[in-house]
């Protein structure tokens, strides 16, 4: 949405499309958390901080140009979201400003009471609506980039309701579809957070960084059973209320995996999921699996202070924090790869841009708690200026040709197929959370890699053909492509990188190697993946 807008505002007519209602799937508007940026108004921050601790957070495989655009430009994002009436939370006229896992001190705006994400995504929806440049299009599964003279010219899409192919000719095109976390079988994601960019990125030329580095969140909830509320809702509360991580002992342990917690929750989401983790793995879990997540040193109104009406949520899910500590897990959350691009967020496709969580290469190998809505943001504004720049020196436009290879692909297929989508979804998720999870081995990502290309080989004998209205067997088999090229790009990457870093943990090599201090770039040739390693920006 913010590309939409800023290519809009630079003059350029705009099709937004999205394969669900615009603003309303996708990881922003689950967002109930925070948003990091280092403000200078009082005197105690300024990107320059931000940025310390956004490399110290990625283990030293942050591009430094894209990682200082998110902090420096950070700042300018945010108020102008605060102008369109956001409604960041105050404090005699400031904003409050929250700790967060990895930072030196408190940086993280966000809208009271969980409702940030939402909060974000009402605010940029207001704006797109007054913006008659911007046509809006939801329904459309993009299936293929169009591709000219080695240059990207639009899309080809599946419309679901009539199941007919849709060209979309465009001067520039940007990928601002998320990251991949669906893929696992236990998932903070929405429904289309299956890594759609990054393979539709990677077959029209594009590269891909730092494939191997998923982010698990830490403390996803556990139990006891909650109903209509984000699994990943406990860290405002860590953040507000200084919660207690406890292992099934009710010891606290963080401090055991070098590092201090503190009841401030400030250890980094990498260490946390290897501590949890390892607690559970030694026989010290709680008895779901997890850890405890404990607030009982807090009263009610420290409570009701932190959360206002989230503990009556919490209540009619017979949750009493005074009384009980809940448990928690990591759960699959983000990813820090991704599109390769430059600090105007160009792939090496003249005419394709990737946005937001789409883009690799600035979070390294972990991200810093905050920076997801900041890129998307920070890197959605730049995008959208650079595309409008390309789309206006660039006067050539896609012809039939660039779309009738896809448009033909779409339209072969068997007309009755006898395949279980949902069985196969289900399978590819346990393959990736067993073999790709937050600890990795080589008999594992090996097994993972001969049952990911098995999969791809199994869906190409019971490929639907296009042409069948609210056909779901279509849109699932499409998913399934997609995630069986992003999940070999996935353990692939993780089975070449010999070494412990951030997100990426090999058991059968513990332990960071200065060696490994590249980042691993892959590319598609003649259908098969390719894997260089290269030296990190300075």
């Amino acid at each position: 949405m913010y590309a939409a807008i800023e290519a809009a505002r630079r003059g350029r007519k705009v099709i937004l499309a999205d394969r669900s209602l615009i603003g309303r799937g996708g990881a922003t508007v689950m967002a109930q958390m925070t948003v990091a940026v280092g403000l200078e108004e009082d005197g105690l921050d300024d990107p320059a901080h931000h940025y310390a601790d956004t490399l110290a957070a990625g283990r030293g495989l942050c591009d430094p140009a894209i990682a200082r655009l998110l902090c420096e430009e950070g700042p300018a994002r945010i108020r102008e979201m605060d102008a369109w009436g956001v409604g960041w939370a105050r404090e005699n006229g400031a904003f409050k400003r929250a700790f967060a896992p990895g930072h030196d001190r408190p940086r993280c705006v966000y809208v009271d009471f969980l409702n940030t994400g939402p909060a974000v995504s009402k605010t940029l929806r207001t704006q797109l609506n007054r913006i008659p440049e911007i046509r809006r299009v939801g329904d459309l599964l993009v299936t293929a980039l169009a591709l000219r003279d080695g240059a990207c010219v639009g899309a080809t899409a599946l419309h679901l309701s009539s199941g007919q192919p849709v060209s979309i000719a465009a001067g520039a095109t940007i990928a601002a579809t998320g990251g991949l976390t669906r893929m696992y079988r236990r998932n903070s994601a929405s429904a289309n957070m299956m890594g759609d960019g990054y393979a539709l990125a990677l077959a029209a030329g594009a590269e891909l960084i730092d494939m191997e580095f998923v982010q698990f969140f830490p403390i996803g909830h556990l139990a006891p059973r909650l109903v209509g509320m984000d699994p990943i809702m406990w860290d405002p509360f860590r953040y507000k209320l200084g919660g207690r991580l406890l292992n099934g002992r009710r010891e606290e342990f963080i401090d055991q995996y070098g590092s201090k917690d503190e009841g401030r929750y400030i250890v980094t989401r990498d260490v946390a999921t290897y501590a949890i983790l390892k607690e559970v793995e030694a026989g010290r879990g709680s008895p779901h699996g997890g850890a405890y997540l404990s607030f009982e040193h807090c009263s009610e109104a420290e409570l009701r202070g932190a959360g206002g009406p989230v503990i009556d949520r919490l209540a009619e899910n017979g949750i009493d924090l005074t009384r009980q500590a809940v448990e928690v897990a990591p759960i699959a959350h983000y990813h820090m790869g991704g599109v390769r691009v430059d600090a105007a967020m160009a792939t090496r496709v003249p005419g394709l841009y990737a946005a937001g969580e789409a883009v690799g290469g600035a979070n390294g190998a972990n991200r810093l708690s905050g920076n997801a809505i900041t890129e998307a943001l920070v890197f959605g504004r730049v995008a959208g200026e650079a595309a409008a720049a390309h789309a206006a020196r660039n006067a050539a436009r896609a012809d039939g040709a660039a779309f009738a290879a896809e448009t033909e692909r779409l339209r072969q297929g068997r007309g009755a197929v006898d395949f279980n989508p949902a069985a196969m979804v289900e399978q590819l998720q346990s393959t990736m959370q067993d073999d790709v999870g937050p600890f990795r081995t080589e008999a594992g990502l090996r097994r993972a890699l001969e049952a990911l290309r098995a999969l791809r080989a199994e869906l190409v004998a019971v490929k639907p053909a296009a042409g069948r209205a609210y056909d779901t067997m279509l849109a699932d088999w499409h998913d399934l492509e997609t995630m069986t090229r992003v999940g070999e790009c996935v353990a692939a990457a993780a089975l070449a990188r010999t070494e412990s870093r951030g997100a990426h943990q090999r058991e059968d090599f513990p332990g960071m190697d200065e060696a490994w201090r590249v980042n691993q770039v892959l590319t598609l040739e003649g259908g098969a993946l390719r894997i260089a390693r290269r030296g990190v920006p300075q």
